[in-house]
């Protein structure tokens, strides 16, 4: 399917991670421009080498600072201004008892998961209005709409960034930016495997004993059985990037597996 993005800059962060970087394959495949950003200079190198001849230019940031937003954002404008925007970043965060969080647990998370995405919205969302075309999509997770009690933080700054997807398709949808969001859960990473190992440490089993065992116990509706590859992630958010969702606004694609036990979203 021909997604309709040939030559249109997508802005992707967290693109050193599993997910951004399939969905940043995804895209080159059907010929958009790459501009990547993570906060390490060593893996966003290596991931961009990796992606080849796409790239047109990469930047190492902290999307915490305004400064650093501010010199992304002077460095896609320099290549003519993004046309896409695919925010991945994102952290954990602190895990257990909620009420055994401490003010800056709950600070970190919701300004690396929240407000990171907000800076980036105000960043490069009013260059597409401008223009009268534009894509946004964000990355909520499951936790979103079905929160764990030993994440807490995450839960809560996931659920936000939900809202703000929400929030910011009403005005900026009849203007030609449709907003939306993918809502993975267990997904292949170094996030789950450092899970799973920890997981395996603890109950002295494999890791594949422990990723059923975690199944079975903490996922009873991740019917499917098994964690999901960052290609079928990739593949829903490259679509929500597309000329071919045109009537597609506010809405998160979740790629959970069943993960999520609800009807709605």
């Amino acid at each position: 399917m021909d997604l309709q993005i040939s030559g249109r800059i997508a802005v992707i962060t967290g693109a050193a991670g599993g997910i951004a970087k399939a969905t940043a394959q995804a895209l080159a495949a059907d010929g958009a421009k790459l501009f990547l950003t993570d906060v390490s200079a060593g893996a966003l190198d290596a991931a961009a080498a990796d992606l080849g001849d796409a790239v047109i230019g990469t930047r190492a940031a902290d999307l915490t600072s305004d400064s650093d937003i501010d010199a992304l954002k002077a460095d896609v404008e320099a290549k003519g201004g993004a046309d896409i925007l695919v925010h991945m970043a994102g952290i954990t965060g602190a895990k257990g008892d909620p009420l055994d969080m401490s003010a800056d647990d709950w600070f970190e998370c919701w300004n690396t998961n929240f407000m990171s995405g907000v800076r980036m919205a105000k960043a490069f969302v009013p260059h597409m209005a401008q223009q009268g075309w534009g894509r946004v999509v964000f990355t909520v997770s499951e936790n979103a709409v079905q929160p764990y009690p030993d994440e807490a933080v995450y839960n809560a700054s996931k659920a936000a960034l939900l809202s703000f997807v929400k929030a910011l398709s009403l005005p900026y949808g009849p203007k030609g930016v449709l907003v939306n969001a993918v809502m993975p859960a267990f997904i292949e990473s170094p996030m789950t495997d450092g899970m799973m190992e920890k997981r395996a440490d603890a109950l002295g089993v494999s890791m594949d004993e422990a990723i059923a065992s975690f199944l079975d116990e903490e996922r009873p509706y991740l019917s499917l059985k098994r964690r999901g590859k960052p290609e079928e992630v990739a593949a829903a958010a490259a679509m929500l990037c597309s000329g071919v969702a045109s009537f597609t606004n506010g809405s998160a694609w979740r790629v959970d597996g069943g993960a999520v036990a609800a009807i709605n979203t």
